[in-house]
């Protein structure tokens, strides 16, 4: 990965502040912790590049840890693909993947302690009793009946709630805070609840599992975590995080700092309501190039270092906005132009007969595989008689300024010969079927007549050379992604998904874009394309169009 410091933000001063102090002896150590209940999408990017670029600005480690603490909603198919997209982000973790179920025992301690504290009770109200008995934001909470309890009958009733004598939602563990706090998450808040559910680590050793904002303090001190970096909704939760590591008792612990997540625009970033979209097959699965999960986007022939860059440009901050999507296209163009090939395919294909070139000849033209980096060198292709042009460079009628193939126009073939349109076929629908011309010889690369003058190029295919395939062409999968909730998701016949986010052709492209040793290609005129080897067949994926309509 190219060696580069990530650039200064407002995390980065505290740091620099705390690496002044010596708060944490001067180091760093963050951590990125999805829980694996579903794919990471682009936002999730941004918070791995955050985390593990800071910890590599500082000289400092980041963790790779699962927060897997609802055996319900988790699957190891998660913990794959997450382990998956990090590492093809270009990223590498401290030491070996971690799991929150590795510190379940330190949980149910830290449990014990508070209990011994008098700061947590075992409660028997039900969630709609919890509810009614928490207030609202301008009425404070009714303490529930259950707080009075003892220490001794509450280390009993966790005791027995770990040996599964209760069922599912019948008892809960609360932290004992503070019913009228301006703050609800302070409001006695549920910190283990028994789920009789097998774990994908644990099996079946636990009954009981331990809430997120209980669990995630504690997994952070344990691993000796110096700042623990989070996305904006967890600024509330911050007090509680804060409480649990002090009443737990542990020495300098770790420092919540939240930052705005990435909100893009035409795109749904919710693993609920894309979790959706792939039970109900509204898309092919997670890694559909249409989803915004780094699977899909990976599918789809994105590039680890766009994205990269994407984050970069984009930020951090504390303030909430709007990223267009039209920026992260930007980014993959820019890191597309220069290092991958353009080559020759036609999307919609119309044979082309060159009825002066002799029948069963050929001969190999020399193509430049990228104008603007020699680098890259130059591929051999093969001209015949017959070959396959794209239905756009031809038109009957061409309006003015039109510089393609009509009736009587000369043009050239790219790195071949100019050619002069002499007529056309159609079949019975009344489309162009054929395209017969004659070639002016002498006017090849390196002839004596290569620089005869004509105002228009145009791509063609061998007809014997080509490569039949099929052309993914995609666009944004919903028309109007403010207004989707779980509810309307899932309308087919609504307004909210675009029916045209996913449209198929089949053309040809040359030979060298199956046998060549790169997997990504900007189709001249048509855009940048990404061979598709999980498909079936010959597929390429469009990637992104040639225009940009971001403005710089």
């Amino acid at each position: 990965m190219e060696e580069k410091v990530m650039p200064s933000n407002f995390i980065h001063n505290i740091i620099d502040q705390d690496n002044e102090s010596g708060y944490y002896d001067n180091r760093v150590h963050t951590r990125f912790p999805p829980e694996p209940n579903g794919y990471l999408h682009i936002g999730h990017a941004k918070s791995i590049c955050l985390n593990f670029g800071t910890a590599k600005k500082y000289g400092g480690k980041c963790n790779l840890r699962f927060d897997d603490t609802n055996p319900v909603k988790e699957d190891t198919e998660y913990v794959d693909s997450i382990t998956e997209d990090v590492a093809w982000l270009g990223f590498q973790w401290d030491g070996e993947v971690l799991f929150a179920s590795s510190y379940f025992d330190t949980m149910y301690e830290c449990a014990v302690k508070l209990i011994k504290k008098g700061k947590a009770y075992v409660c028997d109200l039900s969630a709609e009793e919890t509810r009614a008995y928490r207030g609202t934001l301008t009425e404070p909470g009714k303490k529930s009946p259950y707080a009075s309890r003892t220490v001794e009958e509450n280390l009993d009733l966790f005791e027995r709630m770990k040996a599964g004598e209760f069922a599912d939602g019948e008892k809960v563990l609360r932290a004992n805070i503070d019913m009228a706090s301006p703050n609800m998450n302070m409001r006695d808040p549920v910190i283990y609840r028994i789920a009789h559910a097998t774990h994908h680590k644990t099996g079946d050793a636990w009954c009981i599992y331990p809430m997120y904002d209980f669990a995630h303090p504690i997994e952070d001190a344990v691993e000796g975590i110096t700042h623990s970096i989070c996305t904006l909704e967890f600024e509330d939760h911050r007090p509680l995080y804060d409480w649990v590591l002090r009443e737990c008792d542990f020495e300098t612990p770790p420092k919540q700092i939240e930052f705005a997540r990435l909100e893009l625009t035409n795109n749904v970033m919710s693993k609920r309501k894309l979790k959706m979209l792939v039970d109900e097959k509204i898309v092919d699965g997670w890694d559909d190039p249409r989803m915004p999960t780094v699977s899909g986007l990976r599918r789809r022939g994105y590039t680890p270092e766009a994205v990269r860059t994407f984050c970069e440009t984009i930020g951090v901050s504390k303030s909430k906005s709007k990223v267009d999507y039209a920026l992260l296209e930007h980014c993959v163009r820019e890191d597309l132009k220069l290092k991958y090939p353009r080559i020759m395919a036609v999307e919609k294909p119309i044979k082309l007969i060159i009825t002066n070139y002799p029948e069963g000849e050929s001969e190999m033209v020399s193509i430049e595989n990228n104008q603007e980096n020699e680098a890259l060198g130059s591929r051999q292709v093969k001209f015949e008689r017959e070959m396959y042009i794209d239905s756009k460079d031809f038109m009957e009628e061409p309006p003015k300024k039109y510089y393609r193939l009509y009736p009587g126009n000369d043009v050239r073939l790219k790195g071949a010969y100019v050619i002069h349109c002499d007529d056309y076929k159609k079949n019975e629908n009344g489309e162009i079927e054929e395209i017969y011309c004659s070639y002016y010889p002498g006017t090849k690369s390196g002839q004596e007549n290569a620089d005869m003058k004509v105002k228009g190029v145009i791509q063609w295919v061998g007809a014997s050379d080509a490569v039949e395939a099929e052309f993914h062409l995609y666009d944004h999968l919903f028309l109007e992604p403010e207004q989707v909730t779980e509810d309307n998701l899932l309308e087919k016949d609504g307004l909210l998904l675009n029916r045209y986010s996913l449209e198929k052709t089949r053309g040809y492209v040359e030979k060298y874009a199956i046998e060549g040793e790169y997997d990504r290609f900007q189709f001249i005129r048509n855009g940048y394309f990404f061979f598709d080897k999980k498909a079936e067949g010959c597929v390429f994926n469009r990637i992104v169009s040639l225009k940009s309509s971001f403005k710089i």
